[in-house]
């Protein structure tokens, strides 16, 4: 038989070590997360480079010096899940916003006249049905960060370092119609952008620990009880349908939008849609050049994002150019669930048919250009019959 005093000493000894195991534990997690971080958020050190480059007078641009002498622009909560993709929330005088910046350095642009030069860049991206004229206005407007009249070779260092990013080139081409962040500011490859109060679309961002666990059946369900109410819902869905609208044949040509999913849309106090990361945009022309230089042995192979489609010319063993949905059948099928969950119910029956015959839509939009613009016109009459004389109109 064991003696009390050496059970007792027995149970001090497992309890010791459970405890020892437990920090011991702890401090390591605590360590990989503290590593993790250090790595994906340096916006100290990313900043002393800009600023430093601002001071030699390498680079200028609209938030210099805020951001290097005034301190008034300053990064705060580190958002960034990759390492060349810093991304902070950040604070500008009374703007809040969001801060992204590139950790790898740009070029600087060819020794030319920068409007030429932006011309050229900017029909190779978006090709030769574009406004690029009217283009190169707003970019010109963008680098002339102080407002002279004129576009030093700082500012055109700066400028060139963001154009190089395609969500930046983007998010100008789709912000006078409202369907992204403002630009507020920028200083070499950091620019600050509005901050979309409500985000994503609908639904929670689970922790990746449950994320996993959770059946994507029930995951969707749960999505839609976190949403606004009805008439609201149906504003933000016709701001949807109205980006959809200005980026099929819009002033700066055609694009297709490659990825629906809700954590890529807000929307504002207003309810009105933002489209929040405009990586999931790519000009139509070029993804027809990237979608035909792609090798392939069947359909499954040409998929450009996560739902751009095209089919294999299997006999060439070669992807074809055109993609099989329009974005109209994509969004649709985005808003099916949203729209129909607490719909009124005169309105249901209608709704549904509706958005299941613009979710069938097949083959590239330009192609069927009636059938295009009569459901994404009768989906909008239908939306705006109910909420025309309600307060969120």
């Amino acid at each position: 038989l064991i003696s009390q005093p050496a059970r007792v000493s027995f149970v001090r000894v497992k309890y010791l070590f459970l405890t020892w195991l437990t920090v011991l534990v702890g401090s390591w997690v605590l360590y990989v997360q503290y590593s993790a971080y250090t790595e994906l958020c340096r916006g100290h050190e990313c900043r002393n480079a800009i600023c430093d480059n601002y001071r030699k007078g390498i680079i200028d641009g609209s938030a210099c010096s805020s951001l290097c002498d005034k301190d008034t622009l300053y990064m705060s909560r580190c958002l960034s899940t990759l390492p060349n993709n810093q991304v902070y929330t950040g604070s500008w005088g009374d703007h809040d916003g969001i801060v992204p910046l590139s950790r790898s350095r740009g070029e600087n642009p060819p020794n030319q006249t920068f409007e030429p030069l932006s011309l050229s860049v900017h029909q190779s991206k978006l090709g030769e049905q574009a406004n690029l004229a009217g283009l190169v206005g707003q970019i010109l407007s963008v680098a002339d960060g102080n407002k002279d009249g004129r576009v030093s070779l700082p500012e055109a260092r700066s400028t060139w370092a963001l154009l190089q990013m395609d969500e930046v080139l983007l998010g100008l081409l789709l912000q006078d119609r409202g369907h992204t962040p403002r630009l507020l500011g920028y200083c070499g490859d950091l620019y600050m952008t509005e901050r979309v109060p409500y985000g994503p679309l609908y639904g929670l961002s689970l922790p990746w620990p449950l994320a996993g666990w959770v059946p994507s059946g029930v995951q969707r369900t749960v999505d839609q009880w976190f949403t606004p109410s009805w008439p609201r819902k149906a504003k933000i869905s016709m701001g949807l349908l109205e980006l959809v609208e200005d980026v099929f044949h819009g002033t700066y040509g055609s694009f297709l939008i490659c990825d629906f999913a809700a954590a890529h849309f807000g929307y504002t106090d207003r309810h009105e849609l933002r489209l929040t990361n405009a990586r999931a945009v790519v000009p139509e022309a070029a993804f027809r050049r990237a979608m035909r230089a792609r090798t392939c042995e069947a359909d499954g192979d040409c998929v450009y994002g996560v739902d751009c489609h095209t089919s294999c010319d299997v006999a060439e063993k070669r992807c074809r150019g055109e993609p099989l949905r329009p974005n109209l059948a994509k969004a649709c099928g985005t808003l099916k669930d949203y729209l129909l969950r607490g719909a009124p119910s005169g309105l249901r029956e209608e709704l549904e048919r509706q958005l299941y015959a613009c979710m069938a839509l097949r083959g590239n939009a330009g192609q069927m250009n009636m059938e295009h613009s009569l459901i994404l016109n009768n989906l909008k009459a239908l939306l705006w019959r109910q909420i025309s004389h309600t307060k969120d109109s």
